[in-house]
Formats: C-alpha cells, sequence, structure tokens
C-alpha cells in the first residue's frame, strides 16, 4: 500500500495524516513531511496513524526522533489513534509515553 502524508493546521496546532504503511521503503517522506511541519513551529503536533495498518522499526524510529525535536523545540507532539496492531508494537517498544499516545 502506498504512504499518503496529508498536513492541516487548526488555531496554530498542525495534524499529520498518515495512510497507507510506513516502512524502510518510505519512511524518509514521514520524516521530511514532520520535520517541514516542524519547521513552521506549531504550537502542537499530532500525528494521526489510525489509517496506518503497518508501521516498521524505521517508520518508529522517524516518530522517536519527530517527538524528541519537537521537545527540544518546545512544541507538543503527540501520536493519534493507533491501530491496534501499530499500538501493541509501539507498546512492545516502550515507545508509548515518548508518543504521547491516545486514542
Amino acid at each position: 500500500m502506498d504512504l499518503s502524508i496529508k498536513t492541516t493546521t487548526d488555531a496554530g496546532a498542525s495534524t499529520v495524516t498518515v495512510t497507507g504503511e510506513v516502512d524502510v521503503s518510505n519512511a524518509n517522506e514521514l520524516r521530511e513531511a514532520l520535520d517541514a511541519v516542524l519547521g513552521q513551529t506549531p504550537a502542537g503536533i499530532s500525528v494521526d496513524l489510525a489509517q496506518v495498518a503497518y508501521i516498521d522499526s524505521t517508520g518508529i524510529g522517524v516518530l522517536v526522533g519527530a517527538a524528541t525535536r519537537s521537545a527540544d523545540a518546545g512544541v507538543t507532539f503527540a501520536v493519534t489513534n493507533p491501530q491496534p496492531n501499530v499500538r501493541r508494537v509501539l507498546g512492545l517498544l516502550g515507545v508509548e509515553g515518548q508518543l504521547n499516545i491516545s486514542d
């Protein structure tokens, strides 16, 4: 499945909606989108994973890196609506707290 990334901004906060599968072949697209949003210094960044059925360790690394860069810039960062299988992987890797995951 192809990766699609859509960014919207409302009241100074940005939502990055990701659709498809995130893996080593396309994780750089997600990194570039998150870097572009962070470059605009929003009040917060929310990454909506409701339509992501699969994410590998490379994609998770992109999210963790973005969360770290956001924290360094004083921007809140959260991952929202992960599908159960994606949430399970995030939990197994112990990054739920760092990614501020919410449903």
